[in-house]
């Protein structure tokens, strides 16, 4: 399933120590829209829905709902630091094509409509 680079899960515990809910995780999820045709998502949520896989590593809770489960088999969730900005990214290779914002892809099922890019 979904993994998490050792920086991104340090960045992460970073970001749930500033917040005052022990069941504070991770909720990963992708939507139509952006430049490719699918954008990812990334909230903090401290509850699961009907459907939801928990993916429990090094002790955080990553929440994917059933419709985002496909497109994020095998990806993995990554913290880059560059001269440009940082922050988290997505490694997946399920993307037969991604924007250089880095924020969206095109999983190749024609589902979802590319949008301009907002970056």
């Amino acid at each position: 399933m979904l993994t998490m680079s050792n920086e991104a899960a340090v960045q992460l515990k970073k970001i749930l120590s500033d917040e005052d809910e022990p069941d504070l995780g991770l909720r990963v999820f992708v939507a139509g829209g952006g430049c490719s045709g699918y954008q990812y998502q990334m909230v903090l949520e401290n509850e699961t829905r009907d459907g939801d896989q928990i993916i429990d590593q090094d002790g955080l809770k990553v929440y994917v709902d059933q419709f985002s489960v496909k497109y994020l088999e095998g990806a993995e969730i990554d913290f880059v630091n560059s001269l440009m900005g940082g922050g988290f990214t997505i490694h997946n290779p399920n993307a037969v094509s991604t924007c250089s914002c880095g924020q969206s892809a095109d999983f190749g099922d024609g589902a979802a409509t590319a949008r301009a890019c907002g970056h």
